[in-house]
Order: C-alpha cells, then structure tokens, then sequence
C-alpha cells in the first residue's frame, strides 16, 4: 500500500492506493499437464532407477530375490501390456469419443438463447465437473443394471460398457465448459458483423464462431484426455480387467509374495508415465503455438 504524500495533495485527505497483482496466483486448468511437461527428458530414467534400486532394501532379509521377482514381472509383463493397459488406453479413446460428442452439445446449450436449455445444461455441468468420479462410477455400477428387456429384445451392459460410461459423465462436464469458455472467448464484434450481414444465429455459430475456437480448444482437450488416461484404473472397482486389475491377479498367481508388489505397480506407473508425459509435451507447446496474440 502506497500513501500520497500530503504535500502533493494540499486540502485532500490522504488515501490508501491499491496493491496492483501481478496475476501470479491466478487459477490455471493447465496447471497438472504443465507441471508434468515440464520435468527434463531424464525424469524417466531418474524414475526407474530409483525403483529398481528401491526393492532391494525389502529384498535383503527375503528368500525371493530381486532376480525371481524381476523374471516373474518378464513373464507376464507381455500379457500386462497386451490384455491390461491397451485396453486401458482403448477405454480412454471410448470416453474421449462419448465425452467430446456430449461435451460439445452440452457446451452449446450453455449458450443457447432459450433459459431452460442453458438452466438444466449449467446445472448437469456443474453437477458432474465437481463430483469425484470414483463417486460418479460408484453411483453407475450400482444404478445401471446389467441387464434391461425392451420390445422383447435383451439389452447386455457389461462392465467395461458402465466404465465408459461412468468416466463419459465428468470429461462431458469438463469439455462442455471448454466448449463455453473458447465461444465466449472470441470477440462481440465477430457476432454484430455477421449480424450486419445478415447471418442467422446458427450460420454465425457454425460457420464464423465455431471454426476460430477449434484451435482454442485442442490444448485443453488434450490435457483433460491425459487426466482421462490416468483415471482409467479406476475402473477396476467395476471388476474390468484392466492393467491395475490383472497386475492384482499375476501377483496372486505367484503365490502373493509381496516382494512382486514393487516391481508390478512400478511398471504400470512407468507405462502411464511413459504414454502421458509426450502427450503432456505436446499439449503445452499446441498452447503456446494457438494462444491469442493480444
């Protein structure tokens, strides 16, 4: 706070100026990809040293050695990968797909002209975007059922199905204010000339407003499909087999030692860590390349 001098200021009272911020404590959605694409290219090297080195300290006063534990994680380690973490990242593109599509829409309604639709899409928007998605997937196991009769036909919902759709309801949320944000970002002038010439509200939307956010867009979308990706294990408190789930079955299958809990769940972290830190990379710099230029 800076007080004028009252010299300067002859016959007025003396006043307090505002601290002017720099900003710096400003909320960013960025913030996770942007604290994982900064750690240097060596990160992952440091990361698996230290977890091959880490074991041999339980591994000392053991009958199971580091070398039974490391052939027993090379033996299923194909499989791991094969049947477990690709089908993680296959259940991160279903999400990706159902969450942009309802994203999108959801998005638009926020800023439809009509007060119930932008009433009821702010409203199922907030609800999902602040609610913890192991809730959320709680909530869907347990109210989605597995099977359901119409018109004399079975209609199966497996468990991988309830995933997708579970995990779909937050990133809609979080991609329909994403949708909301790059509309209202772009200029009122860009609507009062297509206006000027003539343009109904859709063309305006479709054909002017929309096109300019796609690039705005992308960084965000793919920072929230990296947080999708680390999320999917969660999936496996609906019995999928996913990576996280069939790692618990191979440690069981040798017998439970716990001297594989280390070596297993340091290489699904290693498998995350290596698919999302280039996608994290990648994110940062298409927000540099696409940020507006003021």
């Amino acid at each position: 706070m800076k007080r004028l001098n009252s010299n300067q200021n002859h016959g007025k009272l003396p006043v307090l100026l505002s601290v002017k911020g720099n900003g710096s404590h400003a909320y960013n959605s960025m913030t996770m990809v942007n604290w994982l694409a900064s750690m240097p290219w060596w990160t992952p090297v440091l990361l698996m040293t230290a977890l091959i080195l880490w074991p041999h300290v339980a591994w000392a006063g053991s009958n199971y050695t580091a070398g039974d534990a490391l052939d027993a994680l090379w033996r299923w380690a194909p499989f791991l990968i094969k049947s477990g973490f690709l089908f993680n990242i296959l259940i991160s593109f279903l999400v990706l797909a159902v969450g942009t599509v309802g994203g999108v829409l959801l998005g638009l309604g926020q800023i439809s002209l009509s007060k119930p639709v932008r009433a009821v899409s702010w409203f199922i928007t907030q609800l999902f975007r602040n609610s913890p998605w192991l809730v959320i997937l709680f909530v869907v196991m347990l109210l989605v059922p597995y099977e359901i009769k119409l018109f004399g036909y079975n209609f199966f919902f497996p468990d991988w199905m309830k995933a997708v759709f579970g995990l779909s309801l937050p990133i809609i949320a979080n991609i329909s204010e994403i949708v909301r944000g790059a509309v209202q970002s772009v200029p009122n002038t860009q609507w009062e000339a297509a206006e000027a010439m003539a343009f109904t509200r859709n063309q305006t939307l479709w054909k002017i407003i929309l096109p300019q956010c796609f690039k705005r867009m992308i960084p965000p979308w793919m920072n929230w499909y990296a947080i999708l990706t680390m999320a999917t294990p969660l999936i496996s408190i609906l019995g999928v087999e996913e990576i996280v789930n069939l790692s618990r079955q191979a440690i069981e299958a040798e017998d439970n030692h716990p001297e594989l809990l280390i070596p297993f769940y340091s290489f699904v972290l290693i498998l995350f860590f290596a698919y999302c830190y280039p996608i994290a990379r990648l994110t940062v710099r298409l927000e540099r390349k696409f940020a507006v230029k003021l």
